[in-house]
């Protein structure tokens, strides 16, 4: 055999050991990656009605529907109904609440009275409670105060409010001492009013989770992603908005979240104050594109308020979403282009920080510090640098994370302090990887035994 038959020889082994196992990667791997992944719209309508023309506008592509209407949180029978046709539209399912009741009887005499005048009967506990059981894998779980961090940064008290429901001033953060004791406070204060009353009994509540059920727990932030996680959320959705640094927030969610283990993911929320709020549809089918391909989980469309009969969608959002799901959907190949994070900027201890803008504040409660700026610097050069390949996480001793990223740069260092000894290798990397060593064993043992016989016949011809 001549080396000309010997290289076609190996050109026609190439595809024919290779596709099929590209193929079995991309239908095994790929598929299962795509199924993880939720893509939909929020609904912030007051009417049944209105929330069946939008499932039926959206649901050849999306399979999200999240209802976050306060009224609805308290609308019993028009809450189900809402989820029952979701589900029939093959969508699954995620509810906002406010606040979680769970026996009246725990309820304050002044509460109880509201409720009653009102004609409101607290159902969240029964409700809750049979959500799993009345559809099942479809009810993804519960979305519970809206951006806590935010309004810790904006207002001093992650429930927006300066006051209690009393009427008395709040009082989480009076006499703070340091960072320190506002992270604490922070983070047992949404965990015992809010997360953890859901999804486990770490802290302590004079109102227990009385559902007997673990059920996942949601939020949508624009600041200390860090702390919502301690406080016990399974997923915060990081905002994409108001101009700000969509790669900071995805480094900053992102990185929390694979620290800590938990889900991420994103929400397209306003652009704008004023009409028409919404980013043009272009805009926003860039923004999908970059939380898809930075390993969101979750991806959100915000949708209020209800400026047409669809919300504030109009066709070319709609347009854009389903240009989007059609293009990460027609060919599991998409996922090679995924970017995770493979580097780390750590930021100190409980250093509360909201980062999205020169002078944001510190947990609500003190002004920017001469850190601020200088770690501010430091994060654009590293976006700068690494761009969607950077997270952003907290030096934290309950967490060992020099082992999840390649370099990792320290807030008092210009300079990786640490480099792992070990490349990452991305799973999908690390397949192709295979596959070409595979592939280029295959072309090269031909090469070799035909090269092996002819020295051999060779040297036997020297005798």
């Amino acid at each position: 055999m001549n080396y000309k038959s010997l290289f076609l020889v190996a050109l026609l082994l190439f595809p024919t050991v290779c596709l099929p196992l590209v193929y079995f990667s991309f239908n095994v791997n790929g598929a299962s990656r795509n199924e993880e992944f939720y893509f939909g719209v929020t609904f912030g309508g007051n009417t049944t009605s209105e929330a069946k023309l939008l499932i039926d506008k959206v649901k050849g592509y999306t399979n999200l529907f999240v209802i976050n209407n306060w009224d609805l949180a308290l609308n019993e029978t028009a809450l189900t109904e809402i989820c029952d046709c979701a589900v029939d539209a093959n969508m699954n399912i995620m509810v906002y609440f406010g606040f979680v009741f769970f026996d009246p009887t725990f309820l304050y005499p002044r509460w109880q009275d509201l409720f009653t005048e009102a004609g409101i009967e607290p159902f969240h506990t029964p409700w809750l409670t049979n959500a799993s059981d009345r559809w099942g894998e479809k009810f993804l779980g519960a979305y519970v105060l809206d951006e806590p961090g935010g309004k810790q940064m904006d207002r001093g008290h992650y429930s927006g409010y300066s006051t209690r429901h009393s009427g008395t001033s709040q009082t989480t953060f009076e006499n703070v001492s340091d960072y320190s004791d506002a992270a604490s406070r922070f983070v047992r204060g949404v965990g015992r009013y809010y997360v953890q009353r859901l999804n486990n009994v770490s802290y302590s509540s004079s109102i227990p989770n009385s559902t007997g059920k673990i059920i996942p727990v949601f939020t949508a932030d624009n600041a200390l992603y860090w702390f919502d996680y301690l406080a016990g959320y399974d997923a915060v959705f990081a905002e994409f908005g108001w101009n700000h640094n969509e790669a900071q927030h995805i480094a900053l969610c992102r990185g929390a979240a694979n620290v800590q283990n938990k889900q991420w993911g994103t929400i397209i929320t306003w652009a704008l104050n004023d009409p028409p709020y919404l980013a043009s549809g272009s805009q926003m089918l860039q923004q999908m594109n970059t939380a898809y391909y930075s390993g969101s989980k979750y991806l959100i469309v915000f949708n209020y308020p209800q400026l047409n009969p669809y919300g504030a969608l109009t066709e070319e959002h709609f347009t854009a979403m389903e240009t989007f799901w059609n293009r990460i959907h027609s060919f599991p190949g998409n996922m090679l282009g995924k970017v995770e994070g493979e580097v780390a900027f750590v930021l100190p201890k409980d250093y509360g920080w909201g980062m999205r803008q020169a002078d944001d504040k510190i947990w609500g409660l003190w002004p920017a510090d001469d850190l601020s700026p200088i770690i501010g610097e430091k994060i654009a050069t590293l976006i700068s640098k690494y761009g969607l390949k950077l997270d952003i996480i907290y030096d934290d001793p309950q967490f060992n994370y020099t082992e999840k990223y390649s370099e990792i740069y320290y807030w008092n260092s210009s300079t990786p302090l640490y480099v792992s000894s070990m490349p990452i290798i991305m799973p999908s990397n690390a397949l192709y990887a295979t596959l070409l060593i595979v592939a280029i064993t295959i072309i090269c043992i031909p090469f070799y035994v035909i090269t092996k016989r002819k020295n051999g016949e060779s040297q036997k011809q020297l005798f």
